[in-house]
């Protein structure tokens, strides 16, 4: 049996943070080497834990430094903090390649999500009015969501050069949890597209199988697509 990939978690004490490492934990894949919270040195932790690999989930707006920082320190980041950009994206790419690294950054890891999107960007193609309104618990700070601007952006993109901007509306409000709803409208119809979790068990099998892709990318690239290129592995 090959050795486990070792994995630190950047911002253990969060959310995301605390279920990547209960995911670590009964995984036969990966081993959990590192915790790392606010005030740790970040280099320092990931080198002395001997990290290979890091998945950082902190405060949003921090996830490009950390990755930059990650990279020059020999690990390979999993990014899953929201506000990375896609020009910030490009240069974590070219950095990683300069160093024979890999990494990916990624909005969202639930699979339904990640669906919602591709279906989403498939619908702005037939329809050129559209909306998002995205809805989380009231303890998200930021808004709108990385995931609901990532999938804006996909879908502009599949409309072309000089598509209208998709507007997004947010709720934060406590008894959600992480939602998201594209609606579609033209002359006498409205397509919806929703998608609902209720807590964080649905981000385990993209968690896991963006760590598989990470261990032996070359660059860093952005969402799920080119790791569900082959179908969605099961959580272990």
């Amino acid at each position: 049996m090959s050795a486990r990939r070792r994995v630190a978690v950047i911002g253990a004490e969060g959310r995301l943070g605390r279920h990547a490492c209960e995911l670590l934990e009964s995984s036969a894949e990966f081993e959990l080497v590192a915790r790392i919270g606010r005030g740790d040195a970040l280099e320092a932790a990931v080198r002395a834990a001997r990290a290979e690999l890091a998945f950082e989930s902190t405060r949003a707006g921090l996830g490009f430094e950390h990755a930059e920082r990650l990279l020059r320190a020999g690990v390979r980041p999993l990014v899953a903090t929201s506000g990375v950009t896609p020009e910030e994206n490009e240069r974590l790419d070219a950095l990683a390649r300069g160093l024979g690294l890999g990494g990916l950054v990624v909005p969202n890891f639930s699979v339904g999500s990640w669906l919602l999107q591709r279906l989403s960007a498939e619908a702005a193609r037939w329809f050129e009015r559209a909306e998002i309104v995205e809805l989380h618990h009231d303890k998200k700070r930021d808004a709108p969501s990385g995931t609901a601007l990532e999938t804006a952006r996909r879908m502009r993109a599949e409309r072309g050069e000089g598509a209208r901007e998709v507007p997004i509306h947010s709720v934060r409000l406590p008894g959600l949890y992480a939602h998201q709803e594209v609606l579609f409208g033209a002359p006498g119809e409205v397509l919806t597209l929703r998608h609902d979790m209720s807590g964080p068990d649905a981000f385990g099998p993209g968690i896991l199988a963006a760590l598989r892709h990470v261990a032996t990318a070359s660059g860093v690239g952005r969402g799920l697509d080119a790791v569900f290129a082959r179908g969605v592995p099961t959580a272990n």
